[in-house]
């Protein structure tokens, strides 16, 4: 995209929480975004959910709140459907004045970790699956939205209802047409279980674009919501009574040939497959804060609610953490079904190939897959995931795993600002939390 063309446009990185933290410049800056010239303190990326720094940070204090430098990621100049006035965004990375990388930027994270997949002369692949709810938050209660064609609120669970999709048919087609524009390969589109959601999958691409698909298609889906006079959410559970909203990972290995490590030629897959997969089911305690990052995502995790609640894997079974799903063995992967939708892709990426690559490593055997409903285990508890915010994040702060796959600096900065946020967020009443998270998460 042309950004001579445009009065102005945006630059932007992740921060830790999965927000888009940025500028607006004049299109007399575009042809100077490669040299370094536009700057943002380090601690920008390590604010907390309402972008307040974090007390007793590092980055501010020890530091004196210096600057490091933005840098456009390969995806280029994109377009922003979403807004009334034509403008557009570049994605940005953040970096040391002396071309380093910041270890504070979750997008680096998860190169560090395709870099050890590539010195095995290994490229990842990754499709996601993202669920979230259309909203009518115009009250003082988040509620289903209003049916275009009757007027009326939705009501009655609609999964797989064409009906409802054809409803909402005018935000789709824009949504459709607007990923389109923005290079972001949306797929099938299904209306879900709970009132007013629905998934759409976003197709096998290398692992950093799909993470970037997925952090892009967040910010699109919020902004057309909004164009069409609703909301949207990815929060992980906006509504008590209806289901959770998860982002599920599918991702495979290919060789320097091009072949998948994965596949063995029939439906069991490789050993590698299964060492990947025992990483993967050692790690999840230890991480449940990367796939669960707020207080309120922790309502997903209920047994029979279309959400894990074990660390237990299986072939072609949706109640397990991990599913080998049924496919051609030549497309034999792992789906990763933990994380919510509240999610920042770029830790999850990492954290999830980064565990997966340490089993296949120690060569792991992982122990038998399930069978059955995970939810109807009657023997002794099955192991499972952290089941509070407050222990995800000290099981998190302190795993010698999680340190084998994220860097330290980045480790200490999340640990701060979950812990600022679990100070403040206990000053709102439960009632409004919603107010917090609806369009942050």
């Amino acid at each position: 995209m042309d950004l001579l063309h445009l009065q102005t446009f945006r630059v932007a990185a992740a921060d830790l929480n999965g927000q888009m933290r940025g500028k607006r410049l004049p299109a007399s800056a575009a042809a100077k975004l490669s040299e370094g010239t536009v700057r943002m303190p380090y601690s920008v990326l390590n604010v907390d959910i309402w972008g307040a720094d974090i007390e007793g940070s590092p980055l501010v204090f020890e530091s004196g709140d210096a600057d490091g430098i933005l840098l456009p990621t390969e995806r280029g100049a994109l377009p922003m459907p979403w807004l009334a006035n034509r403008s557009a965004l570049v994605p940005m990375w953040m970096f040391h004045p002396d071309g380093r990388p910041f270890e504070g930027d979750p997008r680096h994270a998860l190169n560090t970790v395709l870099e050890r997949y590539a010195e095995r002369g290994w490229n990842v692949h990754a499709g996601i699956e993202m669920e979230f709810y259309l909203v009518d938050d115009t009250g003082e209660m988040p509620l289903p939205p209003i049916n275009p064609l009757s007027g009326r609120p939705l009501h009655g669970e609609a999964i797989l209802s064409l009906r409802q999709l054809d409803a909402f048919d005018g935000f789709f087609t824009e949504l459709y047409e607007a990923c389109a524009l923005m290079d972001i390969p949306a797929q099938s589109a299904i209306s879900e279980a709970g009132l007013g959601q629905f998934e759409i999958d976003l197709s096998h691409t290398g692992a950093m674009r799909a993470a970037d698909d997925a952090w892009l298609f967040k910010a699109l889906v919020r902004g057309l919501a909004r164009k069409h006079g609703m909301a949207a959410s990815f929060m992980a559970k906006p509504f008590a009574a209806q289901a959770g909203s998860g982002m599920h990972v599918h991702f495979s290995v290919l060789d320097g040939e091009g072949r998948n490590v994965f596949d063995d030629g029939g439906p069991r897959g490789t050993d590698t497959l299964r060492h990947a997969v025992a990483g993967c089911l050692r790690g999840l305690e230890s991480a449940t804060l990367i796939f669960a990052p707020h207080g309120p995502s922790y309502a997903r995790f209920e047994p029979g609610s279309h959400a894990p609640v074990s660390a237990v894997w299986a072939y072609d079974n949706r109640t397990a953490a991990l599913r080998i799903p049924s496919s051609p063995p030549k497309a034999r992967r792992i789906e990763h079904r933990v994380a919510g939708g509240d999610i920042n892709p770029y830790l999850v990426l990492a954290t999830i190939l980064g565990q997966a690559l340490i089993g296949i490593e120690e060569g792991t055997p992982p122990p038998a897959p399930i069978e059955g409903n995970a939810y109807d285990a009657d023997d002794a508890p099955l192991p499972g995931l952290c089941d509070t915010w407050t222990s995800a994040v000290e099981a998190f702060s302190t795993s010698d795993l999680m340190r084998r796959v994220l860097p330290p600096e980045l480790i200490a900065n999340l640990t701060l600002t979950k812990q600022q946020e679990i100070a403040r967020l206990a000053d709102v009443p439960p009632e409004a939390h919603w107010k917090i998270y609806l369009e942050t998460a």
